[in-house]
């Protein structure tokens, strides 16, 4: 047999027969370039092939006893598959692999691939393994290129679940038309399924499936049934004052027409609650009134209590300075009381005249000892000095914050206005105007002002620095709409007029006001959102240019960097509910 040596053991001294270079030398083998892909893909058919001709026993692996798949020959001359070959190199005994023909010792140096033989085996004729359905005879390196095309050849269903095996001819046919897990489209919304779930799909999630509403029983598709449930007329809804005490219920048109024909005693429910309400704003006034005598009575507490804390810290004071000076008596004294010790130790020696000189030594250290004893009891009393500032520091802090707790209400209570004006006094126009001018905040906003008790809720906006195309120019004066507790009883859009001013503080009256009348359709005067803050705001991007605010000829509008801005609503024709 023709031997075209390609050692795949490298050059390796034959010499070497020691166990670790019998053992380095599997290693190499082992690691050899893997078989090409048709042999490879072979290995699990390899004792199922038929060949035209019968197969020569040079070409049969004495390991496998099948033929020979990338064929490595020992220099016994015996051939093996490369497979097989590792195999015997890996369960070898320590003593090393032998032949399994001759039981010549293989050694991985001396092994090679033999490429003439693997030609002549990849060259010969085999017959296709779907025999006899499939007569096609091709050389062994085309076998699977033929499998990859074979009618014959048995393959797994592609649909999950499906576990069925069939030929490749009639494979396309099974997916399409006989599977049962083939994915088909909806009938109704095109949307492909699996066939199993397209029933199911059909009766609980289709969207344009029509089905019939619960209430009125109308066909529509399913998609469209949360749409139609929001102006059925047969669903169950409440009456729109339920929350006024409105008890009617019933099917939508019914409680619709009770709406339009029980205006009269809505009305009065109305009126009910406005009163009730009304009610409530005496009582947060007696509150009020309530809550700032209180406030003064904290502050005059709180002035009690500094009293209380200003001799506290004048006697904490006190006591650090003793202490200081006891702890450099102490020193001083244990100082002492090392030297008498020395003197008592020098006296016990001489046993002689120093004993009254030892009886004055032992009256000096107990007198030391009584002023430790005295120091020590003055730094207890200033630990309870020192936990009784903490206590009352605590409580001045409290009594502190609700101080500003019931300033701040007391404020935004007297600020409510009910007549359709406000006057809104801007402090600190200077430090506000520079804020803006450095991007925060952007804009201020007055609080709420009401055209009445039952009337539009409204506020101020103004741009110190300017808007648009006032920006940095001019000062803005804007004015938004709120959402109010009486929106649903007031007239929409809103149409009074409003009239927006800066004020003169000099006292000629010079007051700066440009007045609109609003448009019925921007969306800035339809009624609020009840989940928005307030609408678009709406008023003059340039309402008073900047040099003319700060420095004008005849009036003042910026006085002690004070500034005040009116707005009123015409109240003319609005109806008082």
């Amino acid at each position: 047999m023709a031997t075209a040596h390609s050692n795949l053991g490298g050059s390796i001294e034959s010499s070497l027969q020691s166990q670790d270079s019998v053992r380095s030398d599997e290693s190499r083998v082992r690691s050899t370039g893997p078989m090409g892909s048709w042999e490879s893909e072979l290995t699990s058919i390899q004792h199922a092939l038929k060949f035209v001709l019968a197969l020569k026993d040079e070409f049969v692996c004495p390991v496998c006893r099948g033929v020979v798949l990338n064929p490595q020959q020992n220099s016994c001359g015996h051939i093996y598959c490369f497979h097989c070959l590792q195999g015997l190199l890996e369960t070898s005994p320590p003593s090393g692999p032998v032949c399994p023909v001759d039981g010549a010792v293989v050694t991985p140096a001396e092994v090679f691939q033999d490429n003439c033989c693997k030609r002549e085996i990849s060259n010969l004729e085999v017959y296709c393994t779907n025999f006899p359905a499939c007569t096609s005879v091709v050389t062994l390196h085309r076998l699977q290129d033929h499998l990859s095309s074979c009618p014959y050849e048995q393959l797994q269903c592609f649909n999950v679940g499906c576990r069925a095996a069939l030929q490749r001819r009639h494979l396309q046919e099974h997916l399409s038309s006989t599977c049962p897990h083939r994915t088909e489209p909806c009938p109704h919304c095109q949307k492909p399924l699996p066939l199993s779930l397209i029933q199911d799909h059909v009766l609980t999630s289709c969207p344009d499936v029509e089905v019939h509403c619960p209430s009125c029983s109308q066909k529509l598709p399913r998609h469209k049934l949360k749409e139609h449930r929001d102006s059925c007329p047969e669903v169950q809804v409440s009456c729109s004052y339920q929350r006024f005490g409105c008890c009617v219920q019933g099917q939508r048109a019914r409680v619709k027409l009770h709406e339009d024909a029980a205006v009269n005693h809505h009305m009065l429910l109305v009126l009910k609650s406005n009163t009730h309400l009304e009610q409530q704003v005496e009582v947060l006034q007696e509150e009020a009134l309530q809550r700032q005598q209180e406030v003064q009575t904290d502050g005059s507490l709180l002035d009690g209590l500094q009293q209380e804390v200003r001799p506290l810290l004048q006697q904490t004071s006190n006591h650090e300075r003793i202490i200081c000076t006891a702890q450099r008596t102490l020193s001083r004294h244990e100082d002492v009381l090392s030297t008498v010790q020395l003197e008592v130790q020098q006296v016990s020696r001489a046993l002689g005249p120093g004993l009254e000189e030892l009886e004055q030594l032992r009256k000096s250290l107990d007198a030391v000892i009584q002023e430790v004893s005295e120091t020590e009891a003055l730094k207890e009393h200033l630990g309870t000095l020192e936990e009784n500032l903490k206590r009352h520091s605590g409580l001045l802090d409290l009594h502190a914050a609700q101080l500003h707790r019931n300033k701040q209400h007391l404020q935004e209570l007297e600020a409510t206005s009910y007549d359709g004006r406000l006057i809104w006094k801007i402090d600190d126009f200077s430090r506000r105007r520079d804020a803006e001018v450095r991007g925060q905040p952007p804009s201020l906003s007055s609080v709420p002002f009401h055209t009445g008790r039952c009337g539009y809720k409204m506020a101020a906006k103004v741009y110190l620095n300017g808007d648009g195309e006032g920006r940095g120019t001019h000062l803005s004066l804007y004015v938004v709409l709120m959402p109010g507790d009486f929106d649903a009883l007031l007239p929409w859009p809103f149409r009074q007029t409003v009239s927006l001013s800066v004020l003169d503080q000099s006292g000629a009256a010079n007051h700066r006001s440009l007045s609109f009348k609003p448009d019925p359709a921007s969306k800035s005067f339809q009624r609020p959102g009840a989940e928005s803050v307030s609408n678009i705001a709406v008023g003059f991007s340039c309402f008073i240019p900047l040099d003319k605010l700060e420095t004008p000829h005849n009036a003042t509008y910026v006085s002690d960097d004070t500034l005040f801005v009116k707005v009123k609503v015409d109240t003319a024709g609005l109806e008082q509910l």
